[in-house]
């Protein structure tokens, strides 16, 4: 079903386009050799070239290129041997050349696709327009003196990769699951950390709205919104508001804004500017980076195996369903603890015990998997229990939570608490017997062909063993002591 809004005119499509900085993970910055730590003290990490000094040359970094040709490929994306930086000349506090060095006409990456997993299990391409290599600005801090802006350097000239869609989403939530995507391939590569809350991955917004199938209408962009739930709070509004002005016979300005979070709206920041605004020209301390096809191939050869890739494994080789092996590819760190868990187990149980119980419980707290109180090795102890019936499916949840709370192995919870399963066929027959006594009222209405009454002796003759019978044992003998 596409996501349309409803006017007072009838139905409305946005159209949505994304551009995210992603910070490169590099020890040095894009065109110096200062630190790119984050949390630093300020203007403690910065060099004369980040600080703008006159005579003051840039030398690119290596790492950084080689980090966007992998997150390109990573992409599948169209690398450009030869590349041009280019100088992107505005006026502000905390950019203290008064240019950006950027990449305009010939970036290092070119076109490329990504691939959207949806909630309900379908999935969608996007289109990537280019990724560009550029220096980010410093920070403008308005909060530190009551009528005076500090400047902190730190940032400045910190390597950050801009990856461009084409304008192919048509909804927040697509939006949503092309940032997700998007931050777990980066992760996947280890290209960038993907976190948003640190402000190492930014998205500007790029929204418009038009009749379903109609021309492209007037776009706005949403400037550095640092959150998914941001990022579709923003897309909503925006395209809500669009709609309405242009109802009321305005038109839309081309422009940048800004989301404030508090108020839950985006306001005017500026008229949006055109590329001949910034001055493009190619930066004269640069030259064209040309690259050899080989070193391009060598960073080919080490890429992992990437989600996209990985889900499909696991979907052939663990006989996986599309949802549980998205949630479980999602994460590198929970793809592996999960081979781990199923190696030489029943895959689908370890999916269920990992899905259902344990990312469950790490989600109330806030934590990943990484963090996780039970070690994978821990978590397969629990299944092989089930698995020789040692104790039932229904136990292993009652274990699994002592496991959580303890830390304890599922073998020793087992034992300490004397939770071992019975499967003595002379004990069960023990305990049927004695139910069967107690509700013999019951047993006549069974035997008189009221069939439903068998999950009644069976939830009994559990409660009477503790939990402890086997549950295949209790149907079996119960079935032919109610016969009569």
């Amino acid at each position: 079903m596409a996501y349309r809004i409803q006017g007072e005119t009838g139905e409305w499509e946005v159209v949505i386009g994304l551009e995210v900085h992603a910070q490169v993970i590099s020890n040095a910055k894009l065109f110096s050799g200062a630190a790119t730590a984050f949390g630093a003290a300020p203007n403690s990490q910065v060099s004369f070239v980040d600080a703008g000094f006159p005579g003051m040359l840039p030398v690119i970094n290596q790492v950084c290129v080689e980090q966007a040709v992998k997150t390109g490929l990573g992409l599948k994306a169209q690398i450009n041997l030869r590349s041009v930086f280019d100088r992107k000349n505005y006026f502000y506090a905390d950019l203290p050349s008064g240019y950006q060095i950027s990449q305009f006409k010939q970036p290092i990456v070119g076109e490329g696709t990504l691939i959207l997993d949806l909630a309900d299990g379908a999935t969608r391409e996007v289109g990537i327009e280019r990724l560009h290599l550029e220096m980010d600005a410093g920070k403008s801090m308005h909060d530190q003196h009551p009528s005076k802006t500090y400047v902190d350097l730190n940032r400045a000239g910190v390597a950050l990769m801009e990856i461009v869609s084409k304008p192919d989403m048509r909804s927040p939530e697509e939006a949503a699951a092309y940032l997700r995507k998007l931050r777990t391939i980066l992760r996947y590569l280890e290209t960038c950390d993907g976190n948003m809350e640190e402000g190492s991955m930014r998205c500007d917004i790029n929204v418009s709205v038009r009749k379903p199938g109609g021309p492209l209408g007037t776009r706005t962009e949403t400037k550095n919104v640092n959150s998914i739930r941001y990022v579709q709070q923003a897309i909503e509004y925006e395209a809500q508001r669009q709609i309405e002005v242009i109802e009321e016979g305005g038109s839309i300005v081309q422009e940048t804004r800004l989301w404030d979070p508090g108020k839950g709206v985006t306001r005017s920041m500026r008229s949006k500017e055109e590329a001949h605004d910034y001055r493009y020209f190619p930066d004269p301390d640069l030259l064209p980076l040309v690259l050899e096809q080989e070193l391009v191939d060598q960073i080919k050869a080490t890429l992992p195996e990437l989600p996209d890739d990985k889900k499909a494994r696991f979907m052939e080789q663990y006989k996986l369903n599309p949802y549980d092996a998205g949630v479980l590819v999602a994460e590198k760190a929970r793809g592996d603890f999960y081979e781990e868990v199923a190696k030489g187990r029943d895959p689908k149980m370890a999916a269920n015990f990992l899905i259902g119980d344990l990312l469950g419980a790490l989600n109330k707290t806030g934590k990943d998997i990484t963090e996780s109180p039970i070690s994978a090795a821990d978590l397969g102890g629990l299944i092989d229990l089930v698995a020789d019936n040692t104790i039932s499916g229904r136990l292993a949840k009652d274990v699994f939570a002592l496991m959580l709370e303890t830390g304890k192995s599922a073998i020793a919870i087992v034992d300490e608490k004397g939770l071992r399963q019975v499967t003595d066929t002379g004990a069960i027959d023990a305990v049927i017997a004695q139910v069967m006594d107690a509700n013999p009222d019951k047993v006549a209405e069974y035997r008189s062909g009221k069939d439903k009454l068998f999950g009644f002796f069976v939830g009994q003759v559990m409660k009477a063993s503790q939990g402890k019978a086997n549950p295949a044992m209790v149907n079996e003998i119960l079935a032919a002591k109610l016969k009569g």
